[in-house]
């Protein structure tokens, strides 16, 4: 079954698949053939630095051994059972992410990945507040499902409406970058600039009426939409607010979870604990599907004697549970965690370096191992080198360049994300940074006098 001639993987993958996120004529898939620690290599034996973790999700980096025998044995001893059943791996995963997660989210409802996550999230927010609305930001993504979709903030969602679940109401990002607000006082301070954001929300909460709100949903760092870090106060801003008007606070840590930030989640800089915390990626470091929605003691305890009316046919799927366990093991073990906000720092630096070096560099940011460069035709006026929800030559010659020299990163309009696998090390880092130094020649040149 498995013996296939390498140089038939691709055209049979063309020929037969259909490609999500693509036109189908103009796929252009890398056929790849093995993955190990930082890197992979396609058919031809090129060997690729993976920038993005192939999907922003292999944060232990690729082919650990003691993931992948969890994962055998569990197959071998029990592949499936079904989602009203206890099973070993059930009671050992919950147990474990009781330990890791803030405050008192200590029961999890199990998915398949993030866009499912952020949909039961959002039925447990509604049934728990008796409430309908939610409030989520213009420059989310939170999955591809039709709920996750009308959750969404960025374009993505266009091309489907108005066939999407209703009640969900966007507001802005605290975008310093491109504030809104303060496109005249740039130089505003953190604390204020955070608090017109919140009043922002706040006007919002008021207009739509807090008595129709079940929850405000939050990616604690927005993910493929900047790296937008939340500013000083913000997040503590919000959950006050949250409190104040009797709204559930849902943070999406599907991407800035599982040490990605240099916490084991994002929410733990800021020292906040929401109600409900929706994960993925990161939490089985995709060695196997799996999402999870952990939730505070008292929303749990609401169905003690309700009927929670969903469930999915792979719900707490064993060998999905086995590889989350063993993923926090390795976590645990080899201390990535740490190892992430140590190079947190090599990141900042390298980062800064750059955008000092070269002019079509508006912007960094980064936070942990989570960052974003942010390219520009002109400092000035901020420009960015491709448009909102489009592309543009420079960027297109810019990631070709950069695929041909052996990186592998993900450009989203006028950015790239550096969203590398945790375990990475200076030299390897340092190594990406010089092909984007010399890639980075070519936007330079659409610099605007």
């Amino acid at each position: 079954m498995f013996d296939l001639p390498d140089d038939e993987i691709l055209p049979l993958s063309l020929q037969h698949s259909f490609w999500t996120w693509s036109a189908q004529k103009r796929v252009s898939p890398i056929p790849i053939k093995r993955a190990k620690g930082v890197y992979f290599w396609d058919v031809n034996g090129k060997q690729y630095l993976d920038f993005n973790s192939m999907t922003m999700c292999v944060n232990i980096g690729h082919g650990d051994q003691r993931v992948i025998n969890a994962i055998t044995r569990q197959a071998q001893e029990l592949s499936y059972a079904a989602p009203g059943m206890a099973t070993k791996p059930r009671a050992l995963l919950g147990k474990l992410l009781a330990e890791i997660t803030p405050g008192n989210l200590n029961r999890f409802l199990y998915t398949l990945g993030g866009a499912d996550a952020n949909e039961n999230a959002i039925k447990l927010a509604r049934a728990f507040t008796g409430k309908h609305k939610i409030l989520s930001r213009y420059r989310s993504y939170h999955g591809a499902t039709a709920g996750a979709m009308a959750l969404t903030g960025d374009p993505r969602r266009l091309a489907w409406e108005p066939n999407l679940m209703t009640g969900v109401i966007h507001f802005l990002d605290p975008y310093r970058y491109r504030s809104t607000f303060h496109r005249k006082n740039p130089d505003i301070s953190e604390g204020d600039f955070a608090l017109d954001y919140l009043n922002h929300l706040e006007e919002i909460i008021q207009y739509e009426g807090p008595q129709t709100i079940a929850a405000i949903l939050i990616e604690t760092v927005t993910g493929t939409n900047g790296v937008i870090i939340p500013p000083a106060g913000y997040l503590e801003g919000v959950r006050t607010l949250c409190d104040k008007y009797h709204i559930l606070l849902i943070t999406d840590e599907v991407m800035s979870g599982f040490g990605r930030t240099g916490k084991w989640f994002a929410v733990q800089h800021w020292n906040v604990v929401p109600d409900i915390m929706t994960m993925a990626k990161g939490l089985t470091s995709a060695y196997a599907p799996l999402g999870a929605v952990a939730m505070k003691d008292e929303i749990a305890e609401f169905f003690s004697e309700r009927v929670y009316q969903s469930g999915l046919t792979y719900t707490a799927h064993p060998i999905s549970l086995a590889a989350a366990i063993a993923n926090i093991q390795v976590m645990q073990e080899d201390h990535i965690v740490e190892w992430a906000d140590h190079m947190g720092g090599v990141l900042h630096r390298l980062l800064v370096d750059l955008g000092e070096k070269h002019p079509s560099v508006g912007d960094v940011r980064s936070i942990g191992l989570f960052g974003v460069i942010e390219l520009v035709r002109n400092r000035e006026t901020r420009e960015p080198l491709a448009p909102y929800n489009g592309n543009s030559p420079e960027m297109i010659a810019l990631r070709q360049y950069l695929l041909d020299h052996g990186l592998f990163i993900y450009t989203h309009w006028h950015t790239l994300l550096i969203i590398p696998p945790l375990i990475i090390n200076e030299q390897q880092l340092t190594d990406g940074f010089e092909i984007i130094d010399k890639g980075l020649q070519l936007t330079d040149k659409a610099i605007e006098a």
